[in-house]
C-alpha cells in the first residue's frame, strides 16, 4: 500500500472529454498518482488549480476560452511550485517554445506511449524537464532559421545557466550550484542553444560576452 504522503496530485486539462477520460484512467491506475481535477478549458484549469493546488498539471495547448499557454502562465503566477507538463499533438518549434517560455517543465506528444506520460509526471515532480526527444530535435533543428534572441528574451534561469557556462562549469557543477538536476541543466542548455541560434557551449559563451551578460576579456591597450 502506498503512503498518502508519497502520492503525487495531478490536475488534467483537455477540451476533449474522451481524451480526458482516457488520460484520467491511465494516471489513476499508476501507483503513487492521484487525479484531483479535470478541466475542459484553460479558465477551468486555473480555477481548479487554485482550489486543489496540484503538484502537477497535465496541460493541453489548444483549448477554448483560455489556451494552454495562457493557463500555464496564470497558474504559475499564483502557484509557482506547481509543475506543468504539456500533453499535445503539436511539435512545431513555435508551439514548443511558447509553452516552455510560459513555464512548462515538460512536453509530451499525444502519440507517445502511455507510460511516457506517467514517467513525465514523476520526472517533473523530481525537478527534471521531461521533453519528448522529437521536441528537443524540433528546438535544435529550428534554430538556424530563427533570428538570434535578444538577451531580454531569455528566462532568468536560462541566463543563470548561460553565465555559469561562460565560467567553464560542467553540467554537473551547474546543477549543484543551482540546486537542480543535471538533466534539467541539459534541457535548459538545449533551449538556450536553440534560442540563440548557436551550436555549442563555446558559441553560447561568446554570445553571452557579446551581449553583456558577462564581462569580456580585459583590453590590451
Amino acid at each position: 500500500m502506498i503512503d498518502s504522503a508519497s502520492v503525487t496530485t495531478v490536475l488534467l486539462a483537455d477540451d476533449h472529454a474522451m481524451v480526458r477520460a482516457g488520460i484520467e484512467r491511465l494516471l489513476s491506475a499508476a501507483p503513487g498518482i492521484e487525479v484531483v481535477g479535470l478541466a475542459a478549458n484553460g479558465d477551468e484549469a486555473v480555477a481548479l488549480a487554485r482550489e486543489t493546488r496540484p503538484e502537477v498539471v497535465v496541460m493541453d495547448l489548444s483549448m477554448p476560452v483560455l489556451d494552454g499557454v495562457g493557463a500555464t502562465r496564470a497558474i504559475l503566477a499564483e502557484i509557482p511550485e506547481t509543475k506543468i507538463v504539456v500533453l499535445t499533438s503539436f511539435m512545431d518549434r513555435r508551439r514548443v517554445a511558447e509553452a516552455l517560455d510560459a513555464g512548462a517543465v515538460g512536453y509530451v506528444v499525444k502519440d507517445a506511449e502511455p507510460e511516457e506520460l506517467v514517467r513525465a509526471v514523476r520526472s517533473a515532480v523530481r525537478g527534471e524537464m521531461p521533453l519528448d526527444p522529437r521536441v528537443t530535435r524540433a528546438l535544435i533543428e529550428g534554430a538556424p532559421t530563427v533570428a538570434p534572441a535578444d538577451a531580454a528574451e531569455l528566462t532568468d534561469r536560462e541566463r543563470e545557466v548561460l553565465v555559469l557556462v561562460t565560467e567553464g562549469l560542467a553540467n554537473k557543477l551547474i546543477a549543484r550550484k543551482l540546486g537542480i538536476s543535471e538533466k534539467t541543466v541539459k534541457a535548459h542548455l538545449t533551449r538556450v542553444f536553440a534560442r540563440l541560434g548557436v551550436a555549442d557551449r563555446t558559441q553560447a559563451a561568446l554570445w553571452a560576452r557579446d551581449h553583456g551578460l558577462v564581462p569580456g576579456p580585459p583590453s590590451s591597450s
